[in-house]
């Protein structure tokens, strides 16, 4: 599992990088991978790598304005992927920044 999580995290500056996989090391007995999907080199799949200080998620996804390429338009698209990686309750996302600013800069 750390070789699959340092495929992402590796993405991040190298000094960013190695903090990060140091975290996640010293918190790998709280980390947890999740899978749904089939096993085989056709299948479609989500998965979902969940720790203290590390979130990855990996799902293909229906292929919105690609429907015409495919033979079911309603079924997750191998070609069609989205991953994230987000650090949990990190405040990393939806963060409220005007609201922010308005509370320190009064208008």
């Amino acid at each position: 599992m750390l070789g699959l999580i340092a495929e992402y995290v590796n993405n991040m500056d190298d000094g960013h990088a190695k903090i990060k996989m140091e975290e996640v090391r010293k918190r790998i007995g709280e980390t947890y991978f999740a899978w749904i999907g089939g096993t085989d080199a056709t299948s479609v799949f989500y998965y979902r790598i969940h720790s203290p200080v590390l979130l990855i998620e990996f799902d293909h996804q229906l292929p919105v304005g690609m429907r015409h390429l495919v033979a079911n338009p309603r079924l997750p698209f191998k070609e069609h992927i989205h991953a994230v990686v987000r650090t949990p309750n990190g405040n990393d996302y939806g963060k409220d920044l005007l609201r922010q600013h308005y509370l320190h800069y009064p208008h």
